[in-house]
């Protein structure tokens, strides 16, 4: 029977949400059913909440703190928090004792290349104190400590998140590269696959069309209240992503961080952004399963296409989680894992012998193909590419499916509580043809 069900508005929608009506899933929860044999109409879904976690690189935060008292230095020249530096301005901060500073995502320690501005933004959510530098325009040299709480402005800034999935990357060559996807040198002849999207939960393949997601629109970024504020970077029709910013003193830990790639650290950045069902032709995209979702497999020197599989065929059937069994440690004199994590989860304690710390951990899987003892073990899945004569494993996952799902499901309680008010978008966005 054909689905009679009206078109419905964001403020009928809103009002259910008030009277405590409304029906709110995750997209995993309605992809579970779907593939359970369970169908849809219009009217049986109001919001869906949606989630993406990766590495995106195109994050920064703008900071503005008290760093000494008026006049006791006439003008920063350089700044390092943490050892990592932070760009001056934009604003003149002329004997007044007080930094405006942005701080790129991408930016590494002038003193650890593993640490950068992931890091550091996830130190300064977690409330610990960090080291601020100061070199002044005549040369003087000045530090001080500070902590978020003490630093009034910081906000984060996306230029170029929440894509709409991504790529899957592969090294067809005969030698070993380094890239900035993946952690280690990716070894050649097809021996392995990294890969970043999160399919299904993803919030532009949910509202491809952006009927509810526009200028303005209310989302989480890291769990803390946010907006878009317009497309994303060289977004383009095809290959779209969207730009917001949120506000740093009210973000959860666990959802950024840093990531160490072969070409020097990332910022891992979670977003949730709930979307009403309005109309049928949303329900359609709503609908589609990570196996109705293509996923473009590419050579990872140049980025010419190789093959196309689906989402399904990375995300279904594997273990979205890593497990860990100290047991099976075999204690070698160097630990691969604890040198090659790109989160830093892993470190080897004489006493207490190898040490996983969950809450830095982004289930990347790398420590899966790279520990000799199955110490860290889950099905990352292999995929099977036309003219290659074996299965190619998936070794790094940039995406975080686990953290992705905990988002949409943070933001979906909020919503039931009250605690989220969806917005309506105050601008359309549109996405050119070509980047």
């Amino acid at each position: 029977m054909e689905d009679s069900t009206p078109n419905r508005t964001f403020s009928e929608i809103q009002k259910k949400i008030d009277r405590g009506e409304v029906v709110i899933l995750t997209a995993q929860e309605i992809c579970d059913r779907v593939r359970d044999g369970e169908t849809f109409e219009l009217g049986d879904i109001d919001v869906v909440t949606t989630a993406t976690s990766a590495l995106m690189s195109g994050t920064y935060a703008v900071l503005s703190f008290k760093v000494a008292k008026p006049d006791t230095f006439t003008k920063a020249a350089k700044v390092w928090i943490n050892t990592v530096p932070a760009q001056v301005g934009p604003c003149p901060n002329e004997r007044i004792g007080i930094l405006d500073l942005i701080v790129l995502g991408t930016e590494a320690s002038i003193v650890d290349p593993g640490y950068g501005a992931g890091d550091l933004f996830r130190d300064l959510v977690l409330g610990k104190q960090v080291l601020v530098e100061i070199e002044t325009d005549e040369g003087q040299k000045l530090s001080s400590f500070t902590t978020l709480k003490q630093i009034p402005h910081a906000m984060l800034h996306a230029s170029r998140n929440a894509f709409k999935n991504y790529l899957a990357f592969v090294n067809p060559g005969k030698t070993a590269v380094s890239t900035i996807f993946h952690s280690d040198k990716m070894n050649g002849n097809y021996e392995e696959m990294s890969f970043c999207g999160c399919g299904e939960l993803n919030p532009l393949e949910n509202d491809p069309e952006l009927k509810t997601i526009g200028i303005g629109t209310k989302v989480l970024i890291n769990g803390a209240e946010g907006f878009v504020t317009g497309p994303g970077t060289r977004s383009s029709k095809d290959k779209p992503n969207l730009a917001g910013v949120a506000d740093m003193h009210k973000m959860d830990p666990q959802f950024l961080g840093g990531f160490t790639t072969g070409h020097g650290p990332d910022i891992i950045t979670t977003w949730a952004v709930a979307i009403p069902v309005l109309d049928k032709e949303m329900l359609i995209h709503i609908l589609k399963t990570d196996a109705q979702i293509p996923l473009k497999v590419v050579d990872v020197r140049n980025r010419k296409p190789i093959f196309e599989i689906t989402y399904g065929d990375v995300w279904d059937k594997t273990n979205h989680e890593v497990e860990f069994n100290r047991k099976k440690c075999l204690k070698c004199d160097f630990c691969q894992v604890e040198n090659i994590c790109p989160v830093k989860a892993v470190k080897w304690d004489t006493a207490k012998g190898l040490q996983f710390d969950r809450s830095r951990c982004f289930n990347c899987g790398l420590c899966v193909s790279r520990c000799k003892g199955e110490t860290f073990f889950g099905n990352l899945g292999s995929i099977e590419l036309e003219g290659v004569n074996h299965k190619v494993p998936v070794t790094l996952r940039q995406s975080d499916r686990m953290t992705a799902l905990k988002a949409a499901q943070d933001l979906k309680k909020q919503i039931q509580k009250g605690q989220f008010k969806m917005t309506e978008p105050v601008g359309k966005i549109s996405f050119p043809d070509k980047p």
